[in-house]
C-alpha cells in the first residue's frame, strides 16, 4: 500500500530548508501525538498551507526552471494567447466583464492574458484570489514589471467575492492542489487512510470512514463501473462541491474555465491505477512519497472531472464544454499562432515550436490536461458555440 520512491534519486535540500521542513514535521507530529493519526486531508492542509512553513506559505520558488514544476504559462505566452481568444468571445457577448483568477501562480498567465486582451476585448478589472501571501507578492512584482499600465485595475482577494459579478473565472492547475482524502479497499470494506508518526517518521494508518464518507466512496466506485480489488488505494475530494460553491456563488453571468490534469471517472478509478493518482514534485522530479521533506514538496492528485461536473450541478452551473488541452488550444487559434512563427529568427522559432509541443503532444500536456467550461446565466445557443470546444466536445465521456 502506498509505496515510496527511493530517496537517493532526489537532490538533498540545503541545510536551512531542511531546518524549515524539520520544524513543520515537529508541528504536524505534535498534532498527531495529541489527537492520534490524522486524516490525510489534514496532513496535506498542514504540509501545503501551515503559516510560514507550508509549501505554499513559505518563501520558496515553486514554478519554472528554478522551482519544482513547470505550468503551461511558464512555457511562454502561446497558452495565454489562445486562452484570450476564448475570453474575448465571452467578453464580446457580455459587454462589460471582469476576470477572476484563482491561484495565479507567479502572475505570468495574468500578465500574458492582459497583454493579449489589450487590443481585443479587455476586462474592466482583473481580480486574483490568492491565499498565499508569498505568491501574492510574487504576482504583484510580476504584473508591475510586465503590465504596469494595468495595475490600477488589478486587485487581490483573501476570500471569494460576495457581490454579484459577470465575466470569466479562471482556474489553471488549481483543482489538483485541493486537499483530498486517501482510501483503501480492504476485505472488510473501505478504510480511510490516516497519517501517524513515530521515531521513524510519518507512516500510513488505516482508519475508519464515517457513514457519509463510506457512502460517498462506494457511490463513486459504483459510478466508475469498475470492480476494484482488495488493496486498491486512491483519492477522493469530499469537499469539492463546497469549494466550488464558495468560488462561484457570486458569478451571476459568465463562464468558469477549469484547466488541469485529470480524467473522467471511468478512467480515474481503473483497477490498474492501484495506488491512485497522487503525485509529489521536488526540484522537477516526480515521486510518490508525501512524507518526504514536508513543506518542501508539492502534493497533488489528478482531478476527477466527473466529480467536478457533479459538483457544478449542485451549484447551479451548467457543464458547457469539456475537451483536451490540445483540442482547446487548436480551436482557439493555435494554428494561426504557429503560422506566425515563420517570421521569427531560427533560434526563437525553435523555442516557440518546443513550447507548442509541450502544450499539445499526448505524452506532454496535450491529453493529460483537460479543460472544462461551467456556465451560469448564458444561453444554451451561445454555450453550444463556445470556440474552445468546437473541435472536440468530450462531455459524453463524463
Amino acid at each position: 500500500m502506498c509505496s515510496s520512491t527511493t530517496h537517493t534519486i532526489l537532490p538533498e535540500p540545503p541545510a536551512e530548508l531542511k531546518q524549515s521542513s524539520d520544524e513543520l514535521t515537529r508541528v504536524i507530529s505534535k498534532k498527531i501525538a495529541r489527537d492520534g493519526p490524522i486524516p490525510f486531508s489534514e496532513y496535506i492542509e498542514m504540509a501545503l498551507y501551515e503559516p510560514g512553513l507550508g509549501y505554499y506559505s513559505a518563501g520558496l520558488r515553486k514554478f519554472g526552471g528554478d522551482g519544482d514544476f513547470v505550468t503551461a504559462p511558464q512555457l511562454g505566452d502561446v497558452f495565454a494567447r489562445c486562452l484570450a481568444k476564448q475570453v474575448t468571445q465571452i467578453g464580446e457577448h457580455l459587454g462589460d466583464y471582469e476576470i477572476l483568477e484563482i491561484g495565479a501562480g507567479t502572475g505570468v498567465l495574468a500578465a500574458d492574458l492582459l497583454r493579449a486582451l489589450q487590443t481585443d476585448q479587455p476586462p474592466t478589472r482583473y481580480r486574483i484570489l490568492e491565499r498565499s501571501a508569498y505568491l501574492r507578492q510574487i504576482q504583484k512584482e510580476t504584473l508591475t514589471e510586465m503590465v504596469p499600465q494595468w495595475m490600477d485595475k488589478i486587485s487581490w482577494l483573501d476570500t471569494p467575492p460576495q457581490a454579484a459579478w459577470q465575466g470569466v473565472l479562471l482556474a489553471n492547475e488549481v483543482a489538483d492542489a485541493l486537499v483530498v482524502e486517501r482510501f483503501c479497499v480492504t476485505a472488510d470494506g473501505i478504510s480511510r487512510l490516516c497519517v501517524g508518526h513515530d521515531e521513524t517518521g510519518f507512516s500510513w494508518h488505516k482508519g475508519v470512514c464515517d457513514a457519509a464518507m463510506t457512502e460517498r466512496i462506494q457511490s463513486v466506485i459504483a459510478n466508475s463501473e469498475q470492480t476494484l480489488p482488495t488493496g486498491y488505494c486512491s483519492e477522493i475530494n469530499i469537499l469539492l462541491p463546497a469549494w466550488l460553491q464558495a468560488v462561484t456563488a457570486s458569478l451571476k453571468t459568465g463562464l468558469a474555465l477549469f484547466i488541469d490534469y485529470g480524467y473522467p471517472r471511468h478512467e480515474y478509478y481503473l483497477p490498474q491505477r492501484h495506488d491512485g493518482t497522487m503525485i509529489c514534485h521536488y526540484r522537477h522530479r516526480a515521486h510518490d512519497d508525501p512524507f518526504l521533506w514536508p513543506g518542501l514538496t508539492d502534493i497533488s492528485a489528478s482531478v476527477d472531472f466527473t466529480a467536478l461536473a457533479e459538483a457544478a450541478g449542485q451549484c447551479g452551473l451548467e457543464v458547457s464544454g469539456y475537451t483536451s488541452q490540445a483540442m482547446f488550444l487548436l480551436a482557439n487559434g493555435l494554428e494561426d499562432i504557429i503560422a506566425g512563427f515563420q517570421s521569427l529568427e531560427e533560434k526563437e522559432r525553435v523555442l516557440m515550436n518546443s513550447q507548442v509541443r509541450r502544450l499539445t503532444l499526448p505524452g506532454e500536456m496535450g491529453e493529460r490536461f483537460q479543460v472544462m467550461a461551467l456556465s451560469r446565466g448564458l444561453s444554451e445557443d451561445f454555450c453550444e458555440g463556445l470556440d474552445g470546444f468546437s473541435l472536440a466536445d468530450l462531455r459524453y465521456r463524463l
